[in-house]
């Protein structure tokens, strides 16, 4: 049975208020979400999230009646299809997310169903009978008899990720008493003050943010330098540039300057300064050469004992 009319204008006003007073809103999947554990979510939730759920026919509504006054949210609309919800909230995002994927119950394979992930089915004795040998055969799994049960040789893959889970595949994993999957709430998209962005992107460290914008910041200022137009990253380079070709200038002609003057005294006298530098190398050179003596020392005492003791 649908919603009324005074239903619907309820659920209307509640969307509008919640996206007027919450900036972010997470988009989440509940596929195979029972009634109890959405329960335990929303306890979860409290004081960092509100849930809300409806059909998506009367999402869609209840969101293209609030475009006018709030024309970003139409970038909600295309994310409305199949069993999906709302979560606002106003706390930081990645907590938020945690909490959301954090509540998930184990569950048998169903035949039918999307499989999440692959499932294996692992060596070892199955405990069963060996009149259900044929039972594995038929399914490819390579097994023994031992100890008159059943046990298979080794792992064997059963149900890849993504394909459906046949009768046969989920006939064998509930005799094993597998439940390979778990089932909870997942976000598909997240709107934050106006942008729509994927969840990948709250899992993206601050160093790698970091270093794609210095990375960008390189890519600009080389162009920038390239095709000689001043950018605020480029302005330190190019005066970094522009004080070499000075110092260049002085060296080559009779102009001089006070940043230049040093380098041309070291033109014009390098034996200068290569006697201000022999005293420094020569202060080092006693201590270089005491650990030296020091290392031939303790070469000659081990060569002495030549591994034997007073009274070997």
């Amino acid at each position: 049975m649908g919603a009324t009319r005074a239903q619907k204008q309820i659920y209307f006003v509640k969307l509008k208020e919640l996206i007027t007073q919450y900036p972010s809103i997470f988009i989440v999947n509940v596929d195979n979400v029972g009634s109890n554990q959405m329960h335990q979510i929303r306890v979860a939730l409290r004081g960092k999230g509100v849930v809300l759920m409806g059909k998506n026919t009367m999402v869609r509504r209840a969101l293209r009646s609030v475009l006018a006054e709030l024309p970003q949210f139409e970038r909600l609309l295309p994310h409305v299809r199949g069993n999906v919800g709302f979560v606002f909230t106003s706390k930081e995002l990645k907590d938020v997310r945690d909490i959301i994927t954090a509540n998930k119950v184990a569950a048998p394979a169903r035949a039918g169903a999307f499989a999440p992930k692959d499932v294996f089915v692992p060596a070892g004795n199955t405990g069963m009978e060996p009149g259900k040998t044929s039972f594995f055969q038929a399914l490819g799994i390579p097994t023994k008899i031992a100890r008159g049960t059943i046990e298979i040789v080794s792992d064997v893959q059963v149900v890849v990720a993504g394909t459906r889970v046949g009768s046969s595949e989920a006939t064998l994993l509930n005799m094993l008493n597998i439940s390979p999957f778990t089932y909870g709430m997942t976000v598909v998209q997240i709107f934050d003050n106006g942008n729509s962005f994927s969840p990948e992107v709250l899992d993206i460290e601050e160093d790698e943010l970091l270093g794609r914008f210095l990375s960008g910041i390189k890519t600009i200022a080389a162009i920038s330098l390239a095709i000689n137009y001043p950018t605020i990253v480029s302005v330190t380079h190019t005066l970094v540039n522009s004080y070499k070709n000075l110092i260049a200038i002085a060296l080559t002609t009779d102009y001089m300057f006070e940043g230049a003057q040093k380098a041309k005294e070291y033109l014009e006298n390098p034996e200068a300064f290569a006697a201000v530098a022999a005293p420094a190398a020569a202060a080092d050179a006693p201590a270089a050469e005491a650990a030296k003596e020091e290392k031939e020392e303790e070469k000659e005492e081990s060569d002495d004992d030549m591994g034997f003791g007073l009274f070997d």
